[in-house]
């Protein structure tokens, strides 16, 4: 591990606001060879199908469109340039658990965070790396988990709300939880009078609050972030409720009174939870919400190719 710090700047309001409200801070992240457009094009050429999501999706001025495709025998410079030219981003999912280095580099972060935050305490964390078009975007959504966005590679417009009602109600974070597709949330474009705006390059990194929507457009370059998450012991348990909540609401037609972290009724959700959080029907709707229906096109960058539909 470098000995370097990871953050540039970092002062008191910093330490405050973690948690508690957007914040920007300075790195030198994408500064590391482990970013470098060669070591990221081996990556890609070696990433298990299992852990990337390759999104389609509208442009800033163009319709709603989200579809997930693969990315077939290309080679990691012709997935990027393909990415460089499409309406495209690849999410490389859980990047630490297929190359240590990335886990390492996150680890070094958090654990300045640990000496600059009173009580901050995670149980684990995860990093992905997302490629994206110039001009796409990524639409109103929101995450489980504690949320970080590191910029690598060119310049983005991020848009972060309030993480309470209208905003973001419970009923979403349960769907958030049951079927893994966080985009399906309802925006409407007066939510942006109420959010705070950021736009970010190389060597910005933000933070914000607990499960707090948020919305991304790629300005004019093509873009290299790292999505970082954390969880603790308070975060598994609302994570847990949320699925319990869920299957109560949508599985069983109950509405939910509590969102309880500790006593009879979520012990009584977490035994709920662990005996069907994988059951069929969750797997049935997480596959019916997640179909795979296209594939880079090799003889033309940036565009694709359509994947028969499943009978």
């Amino acid at each position: 591990m470098t000995t370097q710090p990871f953050f540039k700047t970092w002062d008191e309001t910093h330490s405050a606001l973690w948690g508690h409200q957007p914040i920007r801070l300075s790195h030198e992240l994408h500064k590391r060879p482990l970013f470098s457009m060669d070591t990221l094009a081996a990556l890609i050429e070696r990433y298990p199908r299992e852990h990337y999501s390759l999104i389609q999706t509208g442009g800033r001025r163009s319709k709603r469109l989200w579809r997930e495709g693969e990315i077939g025998n290309l080679r990691g410079h012709q997935v990027i340039e393909a990415i460089s030219r499409g309406e495209l981003w690849l999410n490389l999912r859980n990047v630490g658990l297929v190359d240590r280095r990335y886990h390492e580099v996150i680890g070094e972060m958090f654990a300045e965070v640990a000496e600059r935050v009173p009580g901050f305490d995670i149980r684990d964390h995860q990093e992905g790396i997302l490629l994206s078009s110039p001009e796409t975007q990524v639409y109103y959504h929101s995450d489980m988990p504690g949320q970080g966005l590191i910029q690598i590679a060119g310049r983005k417009r991020v848009y972060v709300y309030p993480n309470t009602a209208p905003f973001v109600r419970p009923q979403h974070i349960e769907d958030i939880a049951l079927y893994d597709v966080e985009v399906d949330m309802p925006y409407e474009s007066w939510y942006d009078a109420h959010a705070k705006v950021f736009d970010i390059g190389p060597g910005d990194m933000l933070s914000w609050e607990l499960n707090a929507p948020h919305r991304v457009e790629n300005l004019n370059t093509f873009n290299i972030s790292m999505t970082v998450s954390f969880t603790n012991q308070e975060i598994r348990r609302s994570e847990v409720v949320s699925i319990a909540n869920g299957l109560l609401r949508r599985r069983f037609g109950y509405e939910p009174k509590t969102r309880n972290l500790s006593g009879p009724t979520f012990f009584a959700k977490a035994m709920l939870e662990k005996a069907l959080r994988n059951s069929r029907w969750i797997k049935r709707e997480r596959k019916a919400r997640r179909s795979i229906d296209f594939t880079l096109d090799a003889a033309d960058p940036g565009k694709v190719v359509e994947l028969p539909k499943a009978a």
